[in-house]
């Protein structure tokens, strides 16, 4: 890699601006890949910056992300906040990421899986407190045939036709995403967790390759998915120079939906006496990627509320625009522990639902139920739905 570009105050606030007056005023979609993108020894060095000795202009420069991303953000989507009711359907994987808290290798786990019933109540809740989207997430389950997926999601479906189907079930063949995708599912999460294959190797099994990843998110994209993408912040051995990866595989994917979490330590993990990511990288990540993708749609995560009690309302300052609370059983929540001190494990699904209502309207947002598509989603072209 060539030598990064340094950034001082000055040129941080101009590319900070430059991007945000771009993202304002730009309407054709190639000329915004264009004009947007941002090479990787510029993002390194201005994540090197933001991420070095804390300072009263490091701060300032925080303070011009969040407005920037905020202004980018409301230009699209207002200040609606949208919902997606999370089902953690199975714990089981098969495979041993270093950083999981569910991995094979999790002697402790407690498992299980509910049943296409236990599921269907699940949306039946939401559907009653008003959501039109539902993510189906697990571990690689290798119980979970493609027929026994195919006719979940046909159940899913079936019942709640209008809703948006999204799946977060790990890597898989092309053939099975396209039967996914011809069920009826409409969306699919696959975070990359880091761009560098280097990085990639210190974090996950040998069996694991990030070229294989980076096969299924382009696979679903091709197949006409809404697609979500992501990466940790503060993961062991990630650098700024590995961060400047991630956003311009970003870029070169253009996903509909990217899951920035801060790296939270889980006990047994080879990484459990690991520090958490922070915060304020978290944010930062956030914010950057607002305004390289301005429409974006940015989670704010479990995770961050879990890392701060605000967290989560931090996290729309930055340029976040959806929640996922969790519709899952009370009965199991404590057992899909991908992360020590998980948030909301206790909590009843109508509890999380006024918590996060308030929250929302608190931050000065508004909560929004509806299916809550990507701003350019054609679904006469891009859906089976």
């Amino acid at each position: 890699m060539e030598d990064r570009i340094v950034f001082t105050e000055e040129r941080a606030a101009s590319w900070i601006e430059n991007r945000k007056n771009l993202a304002l005023h730009i309407t054709d979609a190639g000329e915004a890949d264009a004009l947007l993108s941002a090479s990787l020894k510029e993002l390194e060095g201005l994540i090197s910056y933001l991420t070095g000795p804390s300072t009263a202009a490091v701060a300032e420069s925080m303070r011009l992300l969040s407005d920037a991303a905020l202004t980018v953000r409301r230009k699209t989507y207002g200040d609606r906040v949208f919902f997606r009711g999370l089902i953690e359907f199975t714990n089981y994987c098969k495979n041993g990421c270093y950083y999981c808290g569910i991995g094979r290798d999790q002697r402790d786990v407690t498992r299980y899986r509910l049943s296409d019933e236990e599921i269907l109540s699940c949306c039946r809740l939401g559907e009653k407190l008003g959501y039109r989207s539902y993510v189906l997430q697990g571990g690689e389950d290798p119980y979970y045939t493609d027929d026994r997926m195919c006719a979940l999601i046909g159940k899913i479906r079936k019942e709640f036709p209008g809703a948006a189907i999204t799946l977060s079930l790990g890597e898989k063949e092309h053939d099975s995403y396209v039967k996914y995708f011809e069920a009826g599912a409409n969306r699919y999460l696959l975070r990359h967790e880091t761009a560098d294959p280097a990085h990639y190797g210190k974090l996950h099994p040998t069996e694991m390759s990030l070229s294989h990843r980076k096969s299924c998110l382009y696979d679903l994209k091709s197949i006409g998915y809404q697609v979500g993408a992501g990466f940790m912040a503060g993961s062991p051995y990630q650098t700024p120079a590995t961060l400047a990866e991630d956003f311009v595989f970003l870029q070169e994917l253009k996903p509909e939906m990217v899951g920035i979490g801060p790296f939270i330590p889980s006990a047994g993990t080879r990484f459990e006496s690991e520090p958490a990511g922070t915060l304020e990288l978290t944010l930062m990540m956030l914010a950057i990627t607002r305004l390289l993708l301005p429409k974006v749609l940015l989670p704010s995560t479990t995770a961050l509320g879990t890392i701060d009690p605000t967290g989560r309302e931090k996290g729309f300052a930055y340029g976040a625009n959806v929640v996922m609370p969790n519709l899952s059983p009370v009965r199991v929540r404590a057992d899909y522990k991908l992360y020590d001190n998980k948030i909301c494990t206790g909590d009843d699904a109508e509890d999380c639902f006024v918590c996060l209502n308030n929250r929302i309207r608190k931050s000065g947002n508004d909560p929004d139920y509806s299916r809550g598509d990507h701003a350019d989603f054609r679904p006469e072209i891009k859906e089976n739905i």
